[in-house]
């Protein structure tokens, strides 16, 4: 209960924004292809620091 009185963790916010940015880079695949790797390559990146804090737990 109380955690919902907090509000998100870091490690809760980078996973949603990880989702956010995999799913916006899925849908721009067909449409336009440079942001879509934009798109991918801060979602590797925001990957990369939710391994680190996970890794620290």
């Amino acid at each position: 209960m109380l955690n919902r009185l907090r509000g998100k963790t870091e490690l809760q916010k980078l996973q949603s924004q990880y989702c956010k940015l995999v799913k916006s880079s899925y849908n721009l695949a067909i449409k336009d292809k440079d942001k879509s790797d934009h798109l991918h390559k801060e979602a590797i990146k925001i990957l990369d620091q939710i391994k680190k804090i996970e890794h620290q737990l």
